[in-house]
């Protein structure tokens, strides 16, 4: 009863809680094409864009895992098989880990959308060539339809991600000699992989029926346009709650008073989407290969400093959608924890629960050589992190950390964790399918 009164009050214009936002609408989202969405199905679950033809999209970010792979760090370029099954191909081992957690995809078409990584290292800026910024060099960012388009150059371009290790194929062999853009670059080796397979041909001309010339970045769009369309995320029961449909559970509206409230998650995660699209430095704790230069000898990844240059920015991480949470995990930007409840315990009060973080916990693949505890176990780089963390702490009983799980369910939208046009049965290319 409690849950149709709270709903009742609210959709009467009565003010129980300050925090939870309007309804989502087809307003909140950039319109998709369905030919360039067709095409970027195949796109985003064939190897093709790999250099080594071994990796998709997918393998990262599969819905068998919430749009992510299901381990804290993943292995990328000489990995093989999916998800927590993937381990070091011995015939091509991995040179190390990918540094942060595979994201979630869901929502990436609405346009509050903005800015994009861990890090934020690609942002909507009008005042940048092409209307994005990146770390990128000016001709490399214009031609793309949208910043989600433009962040499919990343992976493609990574050694450890998709382009595979230095003289180990045409791709890879291009952008270690910094040949990206232009004849014979990177991005023109993969897109006339793509055209010269007679299967895309058709796909190719019913999305660009008006494009002389497909390039790597009419990949992206399309590419954008499936992530768009596919994981759209605003029919859970939260949803129907917030349009006035069926309340929610006790459970769930308990937590949901605490996430608005006391708890002061929807600081941070405010909203639509449960996300201020901020950074904040929080705590969570870092492991694995950090985010260093090659020629750096350093495992520690200060996130949004990277970015900035701002000592202020240490350590903080941009704010994560919400939604689709309890289908995500692991969780925090490293994937330090693969529970839930015991990470936002962690999150309310970091302070406290730093020192008593159990690494045994932690889901990382075997990876022969991997000094992966080298931060965790230096003491001068955990108080580094340590003092960035300036939230104060939350007190949250098991009950309470209990109520807000139930309430991040509230907020699984079942339709979107499967996607609409789902795994294709075969890709143009011939090439295995990750499923």
């Amino acid at each position: 009863m409690r849950a149709k009164i709270f709903g009742t009050l609210m959709f009467l214009g009565t003010t129980v809680m300050a925090g939870p936002p309007a309804p989502v609408t087809d307003a909140d989202y950039v319109p998709t094409d369905m030919e360039q969405v067709r095409l970027g199905q195949m796109l985003f679950y064939d190897p093709i864009l790999s250099g080594n033809r071994n990796i998709s999209c997918a393998t990262c970010h599969h819905p068998k895992f919430g749009t992510g792979d299901g381990v804290a760090l993943s292995l990328g370029e000489g990995g093989q098989g999916l998800g927590p099954d993937r381990v070091a191909n011995p015939d091509n081992m991995p040179e190390q880990r990918i540094p942060r957690n595979a994201p979630a995809l869901f929502n990436l078409g609405a346009r509050e959308f903005t800015v994009l990584f861990h890090d934020g290292r690609i942002e909507v800026d009008a005042d940048k060539p092409g209307g994005i910024r990146t770390p990128m060099g000016a001709e490399m960012n214009q031609g793309f339809a949208s910043l989600l388009s433009a962040q499919t150059m990343f992976p493609v371009l990574s050694a450890d991600e998709m382009a595979g290790h230095y003289s180990e194929n045409e791709i890879s062999k291009a952008v270690r000699q910094g040949r990206i853009t232009g004849p014979d670059g990177a991005w023109d080796l993969l897109a006339a992989r793509v055209r010269d397979t007679p299967g895309y041909a058709p796909l190719i001309g019913a999305a660009f029926p008006d494009v002389d010339g497909f390039g790597f970045t009419h990949i992206s769009d399309a590419v954008a346009a499936f992530m768009a369309f596919e994981w759209r995320s605003d029919t859970s029961p939260f949803d129907a709650f917030l349009r006035g449909g069926a309340p929610l559970g006790d459970a769930a509206v308990a937590g949901m008073e605490l996430f608005y409230g006391e708890a002061k998650c929807g600081d941070c995660h405010s909203g639509s989407f449960q996300t201020d699209h901020s950074f904040h430095a929080m705590g969570v704790p870092q492991f694995g290969p950090g985010k260093a230069a090659r020629f750096e000898n350093h495992v520690r990844d200060t996130g949004r400093m990277r970015v900035t240059g701002r000592a202020e920015d240490a350590y903080a991480f941009r704010t994560p959608s919400l939604r689709n949470v309890t289908a995500t995990g692991p969780w925090g930007h490293t994937g330090s924890h693969a529970d839930l409840a015991a990470f936002i315990a962690y999150h309310a009060d970091p302070a406290s629960a730093f020192d008593g973080f159990d690494p045994g916990s932690v889901d990382l693949p075997d990876l022969a050589g991997a000094d992966d505890w080298r931060h965790h176990n230096n003491p001068t780089e955990q108080a580094l992190l340590r003092s960035a963390v300036v939230r104060g702490s939350v007190d949250l009983s098991a009950g309470d950390v209990a109520s807000l799980v139930a309430f991040l369910d509230s907020l699984t939208d079942e339709a979107a964790i499967k996607g609409r046009l789902g795994i294709p049965a075969k890709v143009p290319s011939g090439l295995p399918v990750d499923r």
